[in-house]
């Protein structure tokens, strides 16, 4: 009987009341503060936020990236990006060569200075992804990630097939 209830209702086969959902939707939020806090911490006293690391965590992670490219990957405004490209250059943690073949384009590179705070701030999260991992045991990891991708949209999704395989 509740079975059919669910197909007729659309719902899959898993069981979920809504009240297990806004559980789910809670715990998303406050584990999200936790996996940023580490990070938000370092970056206080150098007036940079959680866009600034966005695009250092993805400029490393593709390096010699485009602009247009991390437009796309972090989905923000162009004006945004640029205000946040523009201090990470001025700074001295990122910087921008012009395309060898499109010289209209700017390729983006993390400098010495900028592959340090990246790996201090990896370094934080890493530790915190780990604990976590090891706490909840390689199965719960695995569903983890099921359900992380299965929340993404289609072109979000394909976006990150393409990092996880190694492409830009």
């Amino acid at each position: 009987m509740a079975n059919s209830v669910a197909q007729d209702s659309g719902e899959s086969l898993l069981f979920l009341t809504d009240e297990q959902v806004r559980k789910g939707i809670e715990a998303m939020f406050f584990a999200y503060r936790g996996f940023t806090a580490d990070p938000d911490r370092i970056l206080e006293g150098m007036d940079y936020g959680r866009a600034h690391h966005r695009a250092i965590h993805f400029i490393h992670r593709s390096p010699a990236t485009t602009v247009s490219n991390l437009l796309m990957i972090l989905g923000v405004t162009k004006q945004s990006l640029n205000r946040v490209l523009r201090s990470l250059i001025e700074d001295g943690l990122v910087e921008a060569l012009v395309g060898k073949r499109d010289k209209r384009e700017r390729h983006l590179h993390l400098t010495e200075k900028g592959l340090a705070l990246e790996r201090s701030l990896s370094d934080a999260q890493r530790v915190r992804m780990r604990s976590a991992y090891r706490a909840a045991g390689p199965a719960a990891v695995q569903g983890f990630r099921q359900v992380l991708e299965a929340m993404m949209d289609p072109e979000l999704r394909r976006q990150f097939q393409t990092l996880k395989e190694g492409g830009v």
